[in-house]
């Protein structure tokens, strides 16, 4: 068995696991108990059911595909941006297979309004940082968004180019760097 668990950390590192490795069904608190080397009531101290281990579970998987890079260059213009996110959206279909479409689809039965939740701060964290980001883009022309058609509203757009690519499972963002370069530049 694995060294005792003592973190709420370590439990959703060994939850990980257990995902690239079996899958989402397998997760479940004897199965994560099992795989840390404690007893249930260890993960119960953690986690008063499985809906809320897998809720963290799942925000724990959104936290590693899009963790800030240490190189923050992926974030001083919107193409840089964009081709950064399109390598964590592959990085996160090979780590963790059918995340996305079943997370989107609301895989988390015993709780949905909790995996609702936890998917919409995400999209949002998302949302903004692309906003964020075209704000700062020095490259974006000075006419290029207006009262009618704003940041906001193009983060938008882009953000739903990524659920396009996700979906597919097109990882390649050249289309959305035409899109950026023929709308923007």
């Amino acid at each position: 068995m694995n060294t005792v668990v003592t973190s709420k950390e370590a439990i959703l590192k060994t939850s990980r696991k257990l995902i690239q490795q079996k899958g989402w069904s397998a997760v479940s608190i004897r199965s994560v108990a099992a795989a840390c080397g404690v007893s249930v009531g260890s993960i119960y101290n953690y986690f008063d059911s499985k809906a809320a281990l897998m809720g963290a579970a799942v925000e724990s998987v959104w936290h590693e595909i899009f963790r800030r890079p240490e190189d923050a260059s992926a974030f001083q213009d919107i193409q840089a941006c964009m081709i950064w996110i399109y390598g964590r959206m592959e990085y996160g279909c090979k780590q963790y297979p059918g995340f996305f479409t079943l997370h989107s689809l609301g895989f988390m039965r015993e709780d949905k309004s909790d995996g609702k939740r936890r998917m919409q701060q995400t999209w949002q964290h998302i949302l903004q940082g692309l906003c964020s980001v075209l704000k700062r883009d020095a490259k974006i022309r000075p006419d290029a968004f207006t009262a009618q058609f704003t940041a906001e509203e193009f983060a938008g757009v882009l953000f739903s180019l990524m659920l396009s690519a996700l979906l597919r499972q097109d990882y390649d963002p050249s289309a959305v760097l035409e899109i950026i370069r023929r709308t923007l530049y």
